[in-house]
């Protein structure tokens, strides 16, 4: 959780620095750059880098909430139903940790779609401030870029999303079936004696 909190942060971060040099303007983040190149700023950097992530995560959590019920909802169709699944799954730790690792990358996506958003107006903010040569070009190439990341990861944290919810789905159904009583009793392939 630690680390892709931090993954998420460090782009949030990164966006962030972009909005405020072209704030700043050019000269200003010149002066200002041997500060921020120091050991204490790169340690301050990492502990603010993992702060923005936990918002981050949270409003990304908030912003995509409806769509991620509306994929839920194929195959539970309630809050109720979804709770009983992840209980039904808790005793097999092999099926946890692959619905921990399921969680921790539909994090990732969620967080880095709203870092490409952030990131496409950092770009361009900083594009249009500071003094670059064609900058038309580099503006229209920063903005395919970023909505084509944006795209993406809304593409794969809606994917990872729907197929965690099915899994889940089929891994509860293999659970209740397995403890049913005497279900070890006439294995499939094996006849029943007459």
């Amino acid at each position: 959780m630690f680390i892709e909190v931090l993954v998420i942060g460090i782009g949030s971060l990164v966006a962030l620095s972009g909005v405020g040099a072209a704030a700043a303007g050019y000269d200003m983040t010149v002066k200002a750059a041997p500060i921020f190149n120091s050991a204490p700023a790169a340690a301050v950097a990492i502990a603010f880098s993992y702060a923005l992530g936990i918002l981050l995560d949270r409003c990304a959590d908030i912003f995509l909430q409806s769509k991620r019920r509306s994929l839920r909802s194929r195959y539970f169709p309630s809050d109720v139903s979804y709770a009983a699944a992840r209980r039904s799954i808790s005793q097999f730790p092999e099926l946890v940790a692959r619905a921990d690792y399921a969680r921790s990358r539909m994090r990732v996506c969620r967080g880095w779609f709203l870092n490409s958003i952030l990131l496409l107006f950092s770009a361009n903010a900083v594009l249009i401030r500071f003094p670059v040569q064609d900058r038309s070009v580099l503006v229209a190439f920063a903005s395919a870029l970023g909505l084509l990341m944006v795209a993406g990861f809304y593409v794969a944290w809606s994917s990872i999303t729907l197929t965690s919810y099915k899994k889940l789905h089929q891994q509860m159904q293999s659970a209740e079936t397995s403890a049913l009583p005497g279900q070890d009793e006439f294995p499939e392939n094996t006849a029943s004696p007459s």
